[in-house]
């Protein structure tokens, strides 16, 4: 190998080291030009803000673009998200939409200033996230067989508290009535924080929360978890069951984050995106981290986005429709 050989390696290797050698696809891909804007439509600290600022730091070392992350909360994500919709479509600005941002909203939001499915560009689901059924350690149920059969000989009896009215906890509570044939009385809070003091304390007796914001108290003992909502187990929990597993085949929920663009993005320029966000999702750092907010990464294709956002409109309309609807501003 000559000297100039030599040097071209060694400069190679020293540039994927440091973290920011871009492979020859993403050299050649449309990307946007100059700083990308991602859109946070919750306040920081929040799940989606952390999973959304790790994206944010890989995704700008991986196609040498600064990514900065922007907060934009209130309204259920809905300001944010009508913000991003609002944008040109350069791709300068993107939002991390959620199943709020992007399911429910529409769903049960009269004055919601977007379409979801019509102002957005799919590009890429990052991560689902399970909500979890938790009960009191009081409760003499120890699994989902046994609290179906208290409910059952008590119906109307128990409560169950969720993180506010619309949110993917209390329609995962309505899911689960709906499926296991159960009554049960929603207590609705403003936030997982206050219900799952609540729980703790015994003022309500059950809780669907949030893995994420759930994990902590059920690893200390203070919340007993009964099962997770989504279809497979999750690897932060591996003993915990699911609720499909547990005596109600078929029920599934979750939240999730995915990355949008407003619409008339070009189209090479959300593959490119998209390729690139695969790609971030896939390190092995990027996966631990993930993991260990107890979400479980993705990474897809815009296509497998547009029909994921389809599937949920339709199945929460389903649920929403089955409680009398949902009246949210």
């Amino acid at each position: 190998m000559n000297d100039i050989s030599r040097r071209s390696v060694l400069k190679a290797g020293v540039a994927m080291a440091a973290g920011w050698y871009m492979p020859r696809s993403f050299a050649q891909a449309v990307l946007p030009k100059g700083t990308i804007n991602l859109i946070v439509p919750f306040a920081a600290g929040g799940a989606t803000d952390i999973v959304s600022r790790l994206v944010a730091q890989k995704l700008g070392e991986r196609i040498q673009r600064t990514v900065v992350v922007e907060n934009i909360g209130g309204g259920g994500g809905a300001i944010g998200a009508a913000k991003a919709a609002r944008s040109d479509p350069t791709g300068n600005t993107l939002l991390m939409g959620t199943i709020a941002t992007h399911v429910i909203n529409p769903l049960s939001m009269e004055s919601l200033s977007y379409n979801a499915q019509k102002d957005f560009t799919p590009i890429s689901l990052i991560a689902t996230v399970p909500n979890v059924l938790l009960v009191n350690p009081s409760v003499k149920a120890r699994n989902v067989q046994e609290l179906i059969a208290l409910l059952k000989a008590k119906p109307g009896q128990f409560s169950y508290g969720s993180s506010g009215v619309g949110t993917p906890p209390h329609l995962s509570g309505e899911l689960f009535k709906a499926m296991a044939g159960v009554d049960m009385v929603h207590v609705p809070y403003k936030g997982g924080g206050p219900a799952m003091t609540d729980l703790i304390a015994g003022q309500i007796p059950i809780l669907f929360d949030v893995l994420t914001g759930a994990a902590s108290h059920i690893r200390a003992g203070s919340a007993r978890a009964l099962a997770v909502t989504t279809k497979a187990r999750v690897a932060s929990f591996p003993d915990l069951p699911t609720v499909a597993e547990s005596g109600v085949p078929g029920y599934e929920t979750w939240t999730w984050n995915a990355v949008f663009g407003p619409a008339g993005m070009p189209r090479p320029m959300v593959a490119s995106l998209s390729d690139a966000l695969k790609a971030v999702v896939a390190l092995p750092d990027v996966q631990t981290q993930l993991k260990e907010l107890s979400a479980t990464p993705v990474g897809s294709s815009p296509e497998a986005l547009a029909t994921l956002v389809s599937a949920e409109t339709e199945k929460w309309g389903a649920v929403i429709k089955s409680i009398g609807g949902l009246k949210r501003g």
